[in-house]
C-alpha cells in the first residue's frame, strides 16, 4: 500500500504527490476482471465524502471525523468490509441527508483502518464498481441505502480511436509529471506500467486537479470512451496552466540569491495579474508615492513612509501582512499632517456665538475669549487643555461644539465613559491581527485638521481593566510638553497634538488620577439658578422642543411664571435635562390636541400644568419657624444643587448618651461629637449646667432619612442646635448657616457656597451665617443673586452662638 502523506479527504492529485510516496497501487487487467465478476449487495452502508470522488480501482486514504462516519467504518471493517462511497454536493454540510449527496457513487473495499494520534480515524479504500442509489433505507446511526449496479459501456477491443485517446492520456500524463516539480518521478513509472485502459482513465481522473463536481461528472459518464475524452480535455487545461507557469518563470529567470527571493515572488504575482488582465499593485504604490509628495510632514516621517512603502512593494499581495501594511500607509496619507484650519479672530463674534448657545457660564466663556485674544497676538501658541467640572446637564459637552464654531475649528467628541483598554488611546501594534490606531489618531483623521476642538467626555469615568490603565495613557495626550510628539503604537511615529484644543468634561474630580488632573486647567461649572433655568427654557429649550415636534411659536406659549413653576415643582437638578423633558411633555400635549383637531389653551396656565404634569412632586423645603428649641436650618450641597436641611435635637432622661439618626455619614457624625464635646468643655461660658450631660440623653436627627448625608459643613448647625436645646433659647428667625467646626472652637470654610445661597433664597431665608474664609466666595457671586440676603461672617464658635441665638426662651421652655 501507499505510504503517501494522508490528507483530509482529497489526496493523490498530480499536484499533491510528493517524494514521500514510494509506492503507487496499480490494478492489473486480471484484477479488473475479478472485480467485474463480483456481485454487488442490494443494500450498502453509505459513506458521504466531503471533497473527493472515489473511482473504481483507485486506492485513496480518507480521514473520518464525523461520529456517523467513524461508526460506519468500524462496523464495516468488522464485517464484510464493503461500503458505498458517495460525494457530497456541498462539503460544508456537516450532517448530510439524501438530498445532500450525489446519486452516483462507487462501491469500496476497506483495506486498512488506522487510528491517528490526533484522535481521527483514517481508512484506506479501494474502489470496485459504480452504483446508483435507488432508495434510502435508514439515516441513523448512519445512512444505508438500496443500490443498483451501473455497468460501463466499453468500446470494441480494436477501436483505433479509443486506443489513440488512451495513448494521448498517457502522453499528457507523462508531460504533466515531467513539467511539475512537485510530482515524483515514480509517478511516470506507474503510468507507463498501467495495462488496464479503464483503470488508467479512472486513475488519471481521480488525480486531476479539478473541482469535486467535475470529478463527479466524470464518474457519472457511462461510456468509457466519452469519459476518456473528457478526462483528456481536463488534462489539456492542466497542461496549459503548467505551460503558463513556465512562461512566467522564464520572464523573470535570473541568478536569484536568497536576498532576491522576495523580489522574485513579487514579479511572479505581477505577471500573473497582467495575464489575467488586472492591474498590478505597482500602480497603487506609485499613486501612494504621488500622494506622499503633497503631504506636509517632516523629513523623519517622510523617510519612515518611504521605508514602509518599499516594504509593501516587496510583499506578496496574497499574504495577510500585505493588507495590514497597506492600511498602515493609507492611514499615513489620510492623516492631516500639519494641516490646520484657520482660526477666526473676531472676538466679539465669538462672544456672541457663545452667548447665543449657552446662558451664563461666564468663567468658561471668559477663558475661551482670553485664549482667542492671545492666539491673535501670537499665532504659534499651544492650545489650552481645559476640564469643565460640574453636575450633569449644565452644558459641559454642548459647550465644546459652540467653542469649535466660535473658533472656526472642526469639532470632535470622544466618550471616555467605561473605557478600560489602554490600546483604545494608544492603538495596537501592527503585529497583531486586526491592529488599528487608537481613537485619538482615528478622530484626528476623521476631523481632517490637526487643530480641532477635541471634547474628551466623561474623563472622570475612565476605568482600570486587565488591558492597562487608559487614564495613564491620557497623561501624554494632555501634557502640553509631551503631546507635541504623541506616540501611537500603530502609527509608530510621533504625531503633533499641541495645536489641538482639548476640552475634558467631568462630574467629579475625586475619581480623576491626580497626575492627570494636574495637567488640566479646571473650570468649575456650577448649577443654574431658578432665574437662569427660566431664561434657558425660554430661549433654548422651548423653541427646540417646538421645532422637534413640528410646532411653531404660536402653537404654544409658556410664560416665565409658568416656567418657574415647572422648575420649582417638577425638577430637582443642577442642569436642565429634567426641565427639558417636562417642557417636551407640555409640547406633546399641544401636538396631540392639534393632531386630534381639538381646541386647547395655547397659553399655558398653572391649571394646565397641573393637568398635564400632575401634582408637583418636588416642592422645595421652606423655612419653618423658630418656636421649638433645638431646631436649626442648615445649608447643604447635593449633586442636584443646593438645598436646606433641618437639624433637630431633643433630650430625655438617661445617662448622657448621644444618639444620631437620619442616615448620616461618618464625617457628619464626627461633627456632632465635636459639637457636644465643645459644649461640655465650655458649659459654664455657654450657661449650661454640667450636671445636664450626666442626667439626660441627647438625640440628634436630620429629616429625610432615606437620603444619605455626609460632610463637615453641618458642624455649626449642630452646635447651634445643641446649645439651643440645653439653654432653651430661640434661634434667630429666617437664619440659615453652614460651616465646619474644630475642637479648638474655630469655624472653617466649606464649599458649594453658590448652590447653598440659591437654596437659601428659594426657602425665603433672610440671613446666612458663614465662615470668614467664605467671604471671597460671596464676592464672586453676581450681586443680583445676593439681593435680599444678609451675611454674617464668623471665625469662632462663640461668634456663632452670639449671632444665631436670641436672648428669649421658647414657649413652654423645659427646665433642666
Amino acid at each position: 500500500m501507499a505510504r503517501a502523506k494522508l490528507k483530509s479527504i482529497d489526496s493523490l492529485s498530480f499536484q499533491d504527490l510528493n517524494e514521500d510516496a514510494d509506492l503507487i497501487p496499480l490494478m492489473t487487467p486480471e484484477d479488473e476482471d475479478a472485480i467485474n465478476k463480483e456481485e454487488l449487495p442490494e443494500i450498502l452502508p453509505i459513506l458521504p465524502l466531503r471533497n473527493t470522488v472515489l473511482f473504481p480501482g483507485v486506492v485513496i486514504p480518507i480521514t473520518a471525523g464525523r461520529d456517523k462516519s467513524i461508526k460506519l467504518i468500524n462496523e464495516a471493517n468488522n464485517g464484510n468490509k464493503v461500503i458505498g462511497v458517495v460525494s457530497q454536493k456541498d462539503e460544508m454540510v456537516e450532517d448530510p441527508i439524501l438530498s445532500d449527496i450525489n446519486s452516483f457513487g462507487t462501491v469500496a473495499m476497506i483495506l486498512r483502518v488506522l487510528k491517528m494520534p490526533d484522535g481521527n480515524t483514517t481508512v484506506i479504500l479501494q474502489g470496485k464498481k459504480r452504483f446508483e442509489l435507488t432508495n434510502m433505507i435508514t439515516e441513523d446511526p448512519y445512512m444505508t441505502a438500496s443500490i443498483r449496479e451501473v455497468p460501463e459501456a466499453h468500446p470494441a477491443k480494436n477501436n483505433e480511436e479509443f486506443t489513440a485517446i488512451i495513448d494521448s492520456i498517457k502522453e499528457k500524463a507523462l508531460e504533466i509529471i515531467k513539467n511539475s516539480p512537485n510530482i515524483p518521478s515514480e509517478a511516470a513509472f506507474a503510468i507507463q506500467n498501467i495495462k488496464s485502459n479503464s483503470f488508467l482513465i479512472n486513475f488519471v481522473s481521480s488525480n486531476l486537479n479539478i473541482a469535486v463536481s467535475d470529478k463527479q461528472k466524470l464518474l457519472e459518464i457511462n461510456d468509457l470512451k466519452e469519459r476518456a475524452l473528457e478526462t483528456l480535455r481536463y488534462m489539456n487545461i492542466e497542461l496549459q496552466k503548467l505551460s503558463l507557469r513556465i512562461d512566467i518563470q522564464s520572464k523573470v529567470e535570473s541568478d536569484i540569491s536568497q536576498q532576491q527571493r522576495e523580489y522574485f515572488l513579487h514579479q511572479q504575482m505581477k505577471t500573473i495579474q497582467e495575464e489575467l488582465g488586472g492591474s498590478s499593485s505597482e500602480e497603487e504604490i506609485e499613486e501612494m508615492r504621488l500622494q506622499a509628495k503633497a503631504k506636509k510632514w517632516s523629513k523623519e516621517v517622510g523617510k519612515h513612509f518611504e521605508k514602509e512603502l518599499n516594504k509593501l512593494q516587496r510583499m506578496n499581495p496574497q499574504v495577510a501582512e500585505h493588507g495590514i501594511q497597506r492600511n498602515y500607509l493609507e492611514l499615513f496619507l489620510d492623516l492631516p499632517w500639519n494641516d490646520f484650519s484657520k482660526d477666526k479672530f473676531d472676538l466679539k463674534k465669538a462672544r456672541r456665538i457663545l452667548d447665543r448657545d449657552h446662558f451664563g457660564l461666564d468663567d468658561v466663556k471668559k477663558r475661551i475669549i482670553e485664549h482667542l485674544a492671545v492666539l491673535k497676538l501670537r499665532n504659534d501658541m499651544k492650545s489650552p487643555i481645559l476640564c469643565l467640572y460640574g453636575p450633569p446637564g449644565v452644558g459641559k459637552t454642548s459647550l465644546g461644539k459652540s467653542v469649535a464654531e466660535a473658533l472656526g475649528r472642526k469639532y470632535i467628541r470622544m466618550s471616555l465613559g467605561g473605557m478600560r483598554d489602554e490600546s483604545e488611546i494608544r492603538g495596537h501594534r501592527k503585529t497583531y491581527i486586526g491592529a488599528m490606531p487608537g481613537r485619538i489618531i482615528k478622530n484626528i483623521k476623521k476631523a481632517g485638521t490637526s487643530n480641532p476642538v477635541f471634547v474628551l467626555d466623561e474623563i472622570d469615568k475612565l476605568a482600570v481593566g486587565s488591558q492597562g490603565d487608559p487614564s495613564s495613557a491620557m497623561l501624554e495626550v494632555l501634557d502640553p510638553e509631551q503631546n507635541i510628539s504623541f506616540y501611537d503604537n500603530f502609527l509608530e511615529v510621533g504625531y503633533d497634538l499641541s495645536k489641538v484644543m482639548f476640552i475634558a468634561t467631568a462630574n467629579s474630580l475625586n475619581t480623576i488620577q491626580p497626575a492627570l488632573r494636574d495637567r488640566m486647567e479646571i473650570i468649575e461649572m456650577t448649577g443654574y439658578t431658578i432665574e437662569e433655568k427660566v431664561e434657558i427654557a425660554k430661549r433654548h429649550l422651548l423653541p427646540k422642543q417646538l421645532k422637534d415636534h413640528g410646532l411653531t411659536k404660536s402653537d404654544l406659549r409658556i410664560g416665565k411664571p409658568q416656567l418657574e413653576r415647572i422648575v420649582e415643582g417638577y425638577t430637582r437638578e443642577s442642569g436642565v435635562r429634567g426641565l427639558e423633558k417636562k417642557i417636551a411633555k407640555m409640547v406633546r400635549y399641544a401636538a396631540m390636541k392639534i393632531a386630534m383637531e381639538e381646541d386647547y389653551d395655547k397659553k399655558v396656565t398653572n391649571a394646565l400644568i397641573l393637568e398635564v404634569l400632575g401634582h408637583p412632586k418636588l416642592e422645595r423645603d421652606k423655612y419653618e419657624n423658630n418656636n421649638v428649641a433645638g431646631v436649626v436650618t442648615g445649608l447643604a450641597w447635593t449633586r442636584f444643587g443646593g438645598d436646606i436641611l433641618f437639624i433637630e435635637s431633643i433630650f430625655s432622661k438617661g445617662k448622657g448618651a448621644l444618639t444620631l439618626t437620619g442616615n448620616l455619614g461618618k464625617v457628619m457624625k464626627e461633627s456632632a461629637t465635636i459639637a457636644m464635646e465643645y459644649i461640655k468643655s465650655n458649659s459654664t461660658k455657654l450657661g449650661v449646667s454640667p450636671d445636664v450631660f450626666e442626667k439626660y440623653n441627647v438625640h440628634i436627627h436630620v429629616p429625610e432619612g432615606a437620603t444619605p448625608k455626609d460632610g463637615p459643613s453641618a458642624g455649626i448647625t449642630m452646635l447651634t442646635s445643641l446649645v439651643s436645646l440645653f439653654t432653651q433659647r430661640k434661634v434667630k428667625r429666617s437664619l440659615a448657616m453652614t460651616g465646619e467646626i474644630t475642637l479648638r472652637g474655630k469655624v472653617l470654610p466649606v464649599g458649594g457656597i453658590k448652590e447653598k445661597i440659591l437654596a437659601a433664597k428659594r426657602a425665603h431665608i433672610k440671613e446666612i451665617l458663614l465662615c470668614e474664609g467664605n467671604r471671597k466666595d460671596i464676592e464672586e457671586i453676581k450681586p443680583e443673586y445676593l439681593k435680599g440676603l444678609t451675611f454674617h461672617y464668623v471665625k469662632n464658635m462663640s461668634d456663632v452662638i452670639d449671632i444665631a441665638l436670641t436672648k428669649y426662651k421658647v414657649k413652654e421652655a423645659k427646665v433642666l
